[in-house]
């Protein structure tokens, strides 16, 4: 495991978003493309995800969850994807073929809103 210092990780801008229109990617067997609202100062962002296989996009929907939100825009399907959801899983080994067991986004405790800031 790489250490990393606070000021490695204050780099890292976490922020609440709301799904708001998920769909499957008919290209992909793996991608979801979001429309996440961050509120007034982020706006809507296009993100996609590979969480196909452990969520229907009808999951998704209206679901609040952190992502990160200023990683550098990665092209995905000839569209940029402005940011990443934060989730957890478990990993099989690289001898089994190195693959996510299970997978869970992370849902809010409490109803926050759009666009604040994790830390």
């Amino acid at each position: 495991m790489d250490q990393i210092t606070y000021k490695d990780f204050a780099k890292v801008e976490f922020r609440i978003g709301e799904i708001v229109e998920a769909i499957n990617v008919e290209e992909s067997d793996k991608l979801i493309r979001m429309i996440v609202d961050f509120g007034e100062e982020l706006g809507q962002r296009v993100v996609y995800s590979g969480i196909r296989h452990w969520y229907p996009p009808t999951d998704l929907l209206n679901k609040k969850t952190v992502f990160v939100v200023n990683m550098l825009p990665k092209k995905i399907m000839g569209e940029e994807s402005g940011a990443m959801i934060f989730a957890a899983s478990t990993e099989v080994s690289a001898s089994q073929g190195a693959h996510n067991e299970e997978m869970s986004i992370l849902i809010l405790e409490k109803d926050l809103p759009k666009g604040t800031k994790v830390f």
